[in-house]
């Protein structure tokens, strides 16, 4: 079951917004009204959340609420990777948090909090703890990151790749998985806390891991899931038998949908962190995707 619609993903990161062509994120803020108001029209009872920032910045969510966009809104979301990505310390969750509830009363959900293996697998599983130690009851929705690690043969999707250095290659190893399919020790952590936290797991084009992915979900007792629905890949032929197949795989748990990603031919530029040419066509595909899976 779909229970929510999220409007991009990270928009406050160079990585998947192109803020140098939108520095005071106008056009993202008017963008996410039009699709807010569109899958509105389309399913007035989805909740409508706006995407999860990375950095947690509270000048963004009052930016957005000077521009009207979260009137169109139910809840706002953050991202959270202090072992890893963060400059600041994992005990300092709470607090992030309410730097966030001091500019807005809407509800802050947790859409991804992780941490890597890539130092050790024992780094990961005192996360994962610490994590949900700190964050339990603090957001109505919590979604660890992720499920499975990214195959070291696919691109993780930043804007530098490699240039990135050590940050760039912990994309790789955020897994409760690894690439074989082995279970690393943050595995059975997690199953040991009964399906109180959920999973964010993003599918690439016609992955061929989902099954795969649902049958452990279904073993960890996973209730909630967050993933994604690229505008960039309805443009890919067969996208929509894809997409077909995604959401019918994951019927067994409440969904949250991430619409984001640019196609490359509508774009101010080429590329899928862009602002669209024209803001309506986001909207428009978002209120489709309403209309063909949460109606």
């Amino acid at each position: 079951m779909i229970e929510a619609a999220m409007f991009w993903n990270e928009p406050n990161n160079l990585s998947h917004w192109d803020f140098e062509l939108d520095p005071g994120w106008q056009a993202f803020g008017d963008m996410v009204k039009l699709a807010a108001s569109a899958v509105r029209a389309e399913t007035p009872r989805l909740t409508r959340v706006l995407g999860g920032i990375s950095p947690i910045d509270p000048t963004f969510i009052s930016n957005m609420e000077e521009r009207g966009v979260l009137a169109e809104l139910d809840a706002v979301a953050v991202h959270g990777f202090p072992l890893d990505w963060n400059h600041w310390q994992i005990h300092d969750w709470p607090a992030r948090l309410d730097e966030i509830r001091s500019v807005t009363h809407m509800p802050v959900w947790i859409s991804e909090v992780g941490v890597s293996s890539f130092g050790a697998e024992e780094v990961q599983e005192f996360g994962l703890t610490k994590s949900h130690e700190l964050l339990r009851g603090q957001a109505p929705r919590i979604h660890w990151y992720s499920l499975l690690d990214l195959p070291r043969a696919w691109p993780a999707t930043t804007r530098h790749r490699e240039a990135e250095g050590s940050s760039y290659y912990r994309h790789f190893y955020m897994g409760l998985l690894r690439e074989d399919g082995e279970r690393k020790r943050a595995f059975d952590a997690f199953a040991r806390l009964g399906g109180e936290l959920g999973i964010c797991q993003w599918f690439h084009f016609e992955d061929p891991r989902l099954e795969r992915a649902v049958a452990w979900l279904k073993q960890l007792g996973v209730k909630h899931l967050r993933t994604g629905l690229s505008w960039a890949d309805s443009q890919r032929p067969n996208a929509t038998a894809w997409f077909d197949r995604l959401v019918r795989a994951l019927e067994p748990f409440d969904v949250t949908v991430t619409f984001c990603f640019t196609p490359e031919s509508r774009g101010v530029r080429p590329h899928h962190t862009s602002p669209p040419l024209v803001a309506q066509e986001f909207a428009d595909f978002c209120a489709e995707m309403a209309r063909r899976y949460a109606t």
